[in-house]
């Protein structure tokens, strides 16, 4: 699902040049659910932005879904967000003058004569059928983080990226919102997930550890022992 072959990525700024990533080299299939772990400032969230196509890798090559990211123009890498990858933010990222409703349906990308209707099925499916006249601000940290992902999945992505989507959480709601990822997963979903925090790393198959722009290593969550 997921490849980066050798790949960097340098950010010019007035102090010099800074190696967000140097010589990454990863492989996530088809169905796996990855957390990425490590200190700030290692590269976390360059590496997520690259495999959502809303950067470019200096060096090395991207290939999300058997697309050469690297290659894509513009109009192709935003048709290819659309339609194949849901995101997930720690600071949520609502439009706050649309009702909840509006927030999940504008990013559908099908008819617009059924966006609101699948927008409805979706925050029912996520416990919000009550709040869909409501505004992001009149919401909990923890439901404004399920309309982000009702928002993030309205298209049926293969692929969801979430950018520490506990962060700005209490533990209850980020349990709720982490067991919506896993049944995302459970039903054959693939899932590259950033975070800080161990309550979310264990959730996924294998935890990639980041530093300094390279990866230092990675560990597999234990399986249940079978009878």
């Amino acid at each position: 699902m997921i490849q980066f072959e050798d790949v960097s990525k340098t950010y010019s700024t007035a102090d010099g040049p800074v190696h967000a990533l140097s010589g990454v080299n990863l492989d996530v299939a088809a169905g796996e659910f990855i957390a990425v772990r490590g200190p700030s400032g290692c590269g976390k969230s360059t590496l997520l932005m690259l495999a959502g196509g809303l950067g470019t890798a200096t060096s090395g090559r991207v290939c999300v879904a058997g697309e050469d990211l690297t290659a894509a123009g513009p109009a192709a890498l935003a048709r290819f967000r659309a339609e194949r990858i849901g995101f997930v933010f720690q600071m949520f990222h609502l439009l706050p003058y649309l009702t909840v409703l509006d927030n999940v349906a504008a990013a559908s990308t099908g008819e617009s004569s059924t966006a609101r209707p699948r927008a409805a099925e979706m925050l029912e499916k996520f416990q919000l059928g009550d709040r869909l006249r409501h505004r992001p601000a009149e919401l909990s940290a923890g439901e404004r983080q399920r309309v982000a992902m009702a928002r993030a999945m309205i298209n049926g992505p293969t692929l969801i990226l979430a950018d520490e989507p506990t962060g700005n959480l209490d533990p209850d709601s980020a349990t709720i919102v982490l067991e919506l990822l896993a049944d995302f997963h459970r039903q054959g979903g693939t899932i590259l997930l950033v975070t800080h925090e161990q309550q979310a790393a264990a959730y996924a198959d294998r935890t990639i550890l980041l530093r300094q722009g390279m990866i230092e290593g990675e560990s597999k969550q234990p399986q249940p022992e079978t009878a």
